[in-house]
């Protein structure tokens, strides 16, 4: 018995060794992993305008404050409120007879004036042959004189006075001095109004005039192009002569392109900003003096600009990082200097150059992994 188990205790064991040598050589020599897919983008140089965008607030190209040139009581409006007025067009109406009243008086006084000249002028024509042969003495005809004379200034005076009162008689109908909408009437039928008084706006709004401040680092930049005419630019002074763009309050672009106008004498020293003047078409009259809006101008053209989809860049401690694919397929990672943001992707000043490919989708393999690139649409990416 004891020969017996010593045999199957061995037989066991070969068994078992046998199992266990098969086990290893079927894991001796397993397939290595394929590399990780990794989407990447090709660096290309491409022209990019690069714009900038300031707050701006819409005004009247010209603003007439419609006050009267005289007092009295308001008795009527003869415009319609918004509505579009011609220069002359006769706006409001003071009542007239105190003025009347006075024209008349004035007309009184020249004719006595002139009643008085006239018989000035005859003892004048009278006494001066008489003097002349002594028959009357010298001083009569010197106060003839002095009379004609103070009687031409009593007409002159009059005539003066008549004037106006002619002048206060038409400006009891207020008119407007320029083409424009005019506002909303702010004094009401029956008030006693005078020289002081608003009665109401007139503003010409085609072309309407467009105000945004120009930080003054930006100003510098095209202080040579403004200042070349005088500081008022019949062409913009940024990249290419580009026209502005006008983004309204609701999102929507206006379709009319604006031109620079003017620049302010001075920067304000609280906020380091210059005032900046510009006008835009209004055909349709759909701008309004108070609107606010967003200007857009082209500043800058790049030629061979290098731009890599935002995803694709990582910050880190204030640096920014991109992960690159090498000729060999293997994954580095660049320290870069990134610039301004064009939609959804980024401008890479230094770090990387044309030709080279960029991760941009996969997971995050570490430098030195190689990687099996697949090429994604820039388009796509652009969008």
């Amino acid at each position: 018995m004891p020969l017996v188990r010593r045999t199957i205790h061995t037989l066991s064991i070969l068994c078992l060794g046998a199992f266990l040598d098969a086990c290893n050589a079927g894991h001796a020599s397993p397939n290595p992993p394929a590399p990780p897919d990794v989407g990447v983008v090709t660096l290309a140089p491409e022209r990019v305008a690069l714009t900038s965008e300031w707050i701006a607030t819409l005004d009247g190209y010209v603003n007439a404050q419609i006050r009267p040139q005289v007092s009295g009581y308001l008795l009527k409006r003869d415009y319609e409120e918004g509505a579009v007025v011609r220069k002359g067009q006769v706006l409001f109406e003071i009542d007239v007879r105190p003025f009347e009243s006075v024209f008349a008086q004035a007309r009184g006084q020249m004719a006595e004036a002139q009643a008085q000249l006239g018989k000035t002028d005859r003892d004048l024509q009278r006494d001066r042959p008489l003097a002349e042969q002594r028959a009357i003495a010298q001083s009569q005809l010197d106060n003839d004189v002095q009379a004609n004379l103070a009687a031409q200034a009593a007409v002159q005076s009059a005539t003066a006075a008549v004037q106006t009162a002619q002048l206060n008689l038409g400006f009891t109908k207020v008119t407007s001095i320029i083409d424009g909408v005019a506002a909303i009437a702010t004094a009401q039928i029956g008030d006693l109004v005078g020289p002081t008084t608003l009665l109401t706006t007139v503003s010409q709004i085609d072309p309407i005039k467009a105000y945004f401040p120009l930080s003054e680092q930006e100003y510098l930049q095209v202080a040579a192009r403004i200042n070349a005419s005088g500081g008022r630019g019949n062409q913009a002074p940024w990249a290419g002569g580009a026209p502005l763009t006008l983004v309204l309050a609701d999102g929507s672009v206006y379709p009319h392109p604006g031109k620079f106008l003017a620049a302010d004498r001075s920067i304000d020293a609280k906020t380091g900003t210059i005032r900046i003047s510009a006008t835009f078409p209004n055909p349709n009259r759909t701008l309004r003096p108070g609107q606010y809006g967003r200007v857009r101008a082209e500043t800058r053209v790049l030629t061979d600009a290098l731009l890599v989809p935002q995803r694709a860049v990582t910050e880190l401690q204030g640096s920014f990082q991109l992960r690159v694919v090498g000729p060999d397929d293997k994954v580095i990672t660049r320290t870069v200097k990134v610039g301004e943001r064009i939609a959804s992707r980024w401008i890479v000043d230094e770090g990387v150059q044309a030709g080279e490919r960029v991760i941009v989708d996969g997971s995050a393999p570490r430098d030195g992994t190689v990687v099996r690139p697949k090429p994604v649409e820039p388009a796509a990416e652009a969008r």
